[in-house]
């Protein structure tokens, strides 16, 4: 929705099509034995090489990198206990060796490509290539993945890469596992072996050594040790209390909570374990578990000033997710300052709940009636890549083209940066995995184990078919996208593109509302967060429905031109807008694209003329009416989406010229023709009469200084409907951007623009 689809470019199809026919060729050797063409020292030396090239080579934030998804497989559910181990002599290629573990032994430092790669070698001294998918970009840094790591691989699968050499692919986290040197598994013969009777004391400096120097996981590895060895209940308590806040480093909440509750078994009073469960169970958004456990740290211990603060910002989570008050004009600056724009909210949910559809499998449907501009949902992301198109710092993600062979598809933007996001935080965090994988992935069949030898299990595949029919391309700020929109068009009648972002995430609620071109809600982006309104009044038990993708605005070249590409969903709209197109004649169809150039070509030779020239004025209003003829139903049956432009540039035209009835009349038509009932507002005006809608139709960028253009109208010819005008252009404003508090920031009846459009952004 919204991501840049490149399935159909043809500069990128010869890159799919390469990928297509290297899968072919290497099912050719399937089952094949290894034939190393290189000598071990070769392999090394070529690896330090492109390494040290890649490293010295400067960073380009404009490349566009290519990232494959490969064929799907499942990842390995069998206990170690059954697996046997095999040498990488006794592998064969393009196999998937189930029933077999790898104990491998890095020979060189990690590099980080499309996946974090280093040459390792079997007990036996051969060696070959490891690529390990979906990994922390702090992976090759922090000490876990160095020269000299044991690695065990789970039915490994060799394969034979793109430079021709070998390589052991790892797609799925739960598959890889980091051995401490110490480990029974690890042979002899690789030695570290001596500290395996270690104190837990001393054991426990260890991992204090390690958090002092960030080395999280190794700290980690250390504290399990110690509480391996024997330690007094004292320093058990100590151990689970470090290693609580070591998982709380690196984001592990779920086991945080686990040795955080131990304690508090024992000690309920432990001032740093109350105070360290309230941060997991913050981080968990659980922000109700998490101000009880406050309030009673704050009662045992009221002295803790960082409690407090602790303390106010869970409360303030807690009455977002309640009450859906949010300081907006502050998110909005927040979103801006911070790279990526990840904001610490809560989400709240409205008045809505899943339930089943008629025909569309699960939907989101009002549990009460709401009016347009509420909010119904304001949700923050479950994972979200960001891509930073002003390139402002190094942290944001890269930019690359995710392709499926299976599929047939290929989007440009961070989704391949998305599917390892996400695949991370279910491995650290598995409590959460009931919520993810319950959003819909079409046909793929995922496996039911959900944890093997008390490692969670993460489906890679499963990952990435939910992003692909779930992800959301966004914006930074769909305030700043609809400043650019309006400021950018010279004409509204001219043809705008498709929004198309770089930047995506998965927001899980709000992947439950289904399509259609005819919506009644609409989505904005603040940062990481999705704020979505009603855009129209809705009675109860109403599904709520937006367009995954943005109904076409021109008039066609035929009927199937004009309706959604949806194919990546697998369905049709069928609503009442591509109902009305499937029924239009073809006639009406070609009339509606020759009035509509006739139009684009009157209004360009009007825009060169130094003053508006009533002739060229003229004549574009009668090729409107020549546009109205082509259509059969009114506009409070099927909204005309290919007029609406045409009755705004006339407001705008009249405007200009300070016509205020024109501008009335004709900026009252754009509005009818999506839908709208409007009551009053048109000449003659009466003292004490009102400007109502009575029905809300599609709202449009457009809309919010088609309302500024009725409210400055209105101010010479009837000042009593000028502040009405203006609440609905605020109003409109909140649908599209979110919310109102930078309405005034954003447009005002003084500007010298004649939608009211403020040029300035802040």
């Amino acid at each position: 929705m919204d991501t840049h689809d490149v399935s159909d470019a043809p500069e990128y199809l010869q890159y799919l099509q390469k990928q297509k026919k290297v899968l072919h060729n290497a099912q050719f050797y399937k089952g094949k034995a290894l034939e190393p063409t290189k000598s071990r020292d070769e392999i090394v030396m070529e690896f330090m090489f492109r390494r040290m090239m890649s490293r010295d080579r400067p960073a380009n934030r404009h490349d566009i990198h290519s990232s494959f998804v490969p064929p799907a497989y499942p990842p390995s559910v069998a206990a170690l206990s059954t697996l046997k181990p095999i040498q990488i002599r006794d592998l064969t290629l393009e196999t998937h060796h189930r029933g077999f573990y790898i104990l491998l032994r890095a020979v060189t430092p990690a590099d980080r490509m499309t996946a974090v790669m280093a040459v390792v070698e079997d007990e036996r001294g051969d060696v070959v290539m490891l690529q390990l998918y979906n990994q922390e970009k702090e992976f090759s840094t922090d000490g876990r993945l160095i020269e000299g790591t044991a690695i065990l691989v789970k039915e490994p699968y060799l394969k034979i890469m793109a430079d021709k050499n070998y390589g052991i692919r790892v797609d799925h986290l739960s598959d890889v596992k980091f051995l401490p040197s110490d480990d029974p598994l690890v042979p002899l013969s690789w030695g570290h072996r001596c500290e395996i009777d270690a104190t837990a004391n001393h054991c426990k400096t260890k991992g204090n050594n390690h958090f002092n120097k960030a080395e999280y996981y190794l700290a980690i590895n250390w504290y399990s040790k110690a509480l391996d060895s024997s330690p007094t209940t004292d320093e058990a308590l100590t151990i689970r209390l470090n290693r609580a806040l070591t998982y709380l480093k690196t984001h592990q909440f779920d086991a945080a909570l686990y040795d955080l509750e131990t304690v508090l078994s024992d000690q309920e009073s432990s001032e740093k374990a109350l105070f360290r469960k309230s941060q997991a169970l913050y981080h968990l958004a659980r922000f109700q578990e998490s101000c009880k456990v406050h309030e009673v740290l704050d009662a045992t211990f009221p002295t803790n000033p960082t409690a407090k603060t602790e303390l106010n910002r869970a409360t303030a989570r807690l009455a977002e997710q309640q009450t859906g008050k949010y300081p907006f004009k502050y998110l909005q600056r927040e979103a801006k300052k911070r790279c990526p724009p990840l904001l610490d909210r809560g989400t709240y949910i409205g008045p809505l709940a899943v339930r089943s559809t008629e025909s569309r499998g699960r939907g989101l449907f009002t549990t009460e009636a709401v009016t347009a501009g509420d909010l119904l949902l304001c949700e923050k992301a479950f994972a979200h890549a960001f891509h930073d198109e002003a390139a402002r710092g190094a942290s944001s993600s890269s930019l690359s083209i995710l392709m499926n062979t299976e599929t047939n598809t290929m989007t440009m933007g961070t989704q391949a940066d998305l599917i390892s996001l996400i695949a991370q935080k279910l491995y650290r965090n598995p409590s959460l995995m009931p919520m993810f994988t319950d959003l819909y992935h079409g046909s793929y069949h995922p496996v039911d184990v959900a944890e093997v030898d008390g490692i969670p299990i993460v489906d890679t595949f499963l990952i990435e078919r939910i992003m692909a029919l779930n992800c959301f391309g966004c914006d930074l700020s769909s305030r700043e996208s609809h400043v650019r929109a309006m400021k950018d068009a010279e004409s509204q009648l001219e043809h705008t593109e498709d929004k198309k972002f770089h930047s995506c995430g998965v927001w899980r609620l709000a992947s439950y509302i289904n399509h259609s071109c005819n919506s009644n809600v609409r989505r904005s982006f603040i940062g990481d967060m999705m704020v979505v309104r009603a855009t129209r009044d809705l009675p109860a038990n109403t599904e709520l429905l937006f367009w995954y993708a943005e109904p076409s605005e021109d008039g066609g070249t035929s009927k199937a031109a004009k309706q959604p590409n949806l194919k990546h969903w697998g369905f049709k709209c069928s609503c009442v807008i591509c109902q009305d197109l499937i029924e239009t004649e073809a006639s009406d169809i070609r009339k509606r694209r020759r009035v509509t150039g006739d139009m684009l070509n009157a209004f360009q030779a009007l825009n060169k003329s130094r003053k508006p020239k009533p002739a060229i004025i003229d004549r574009i209003e009668e090729l409107v009416s020549q546009l109205e003829e082509t259509y059969r139903k009114s506009a409070v049956e099927v909204p005309r989406l290919g007029i609406w432009k045409a009755y705004l540039s006339l407001a705008a035209v009249h405007a200009s010229r300070s016509v205020s009835e024109k501008t009335v009349e004709f900026a009252m038509r754009t509005l009818e023709s999506l839908g709208y009932v409007l009551e009053g507002g048109r000449p003659p005006y009466t003292p004490g009469t009102s400007l109502r809608v009575l029905k809300w139709g599609l709202m449009i960028d457009g809309l919010v200084g088609c309302w500024m253009m009725l409210c400055r109208a209105y101010c010479d010819a009837a000042p009593g409907l000028a502040s009405q005008a203006e609440d609905y252009a605020r109003i409109s404003y909140r649908i599209c951007v979110g919310e109102d508090e930078t309405f005034e920031d954003t447009y005002s009846r003084f500007s010298n623009r004649v939608d009211g459009l403020l040029v300035r952004l802040e």
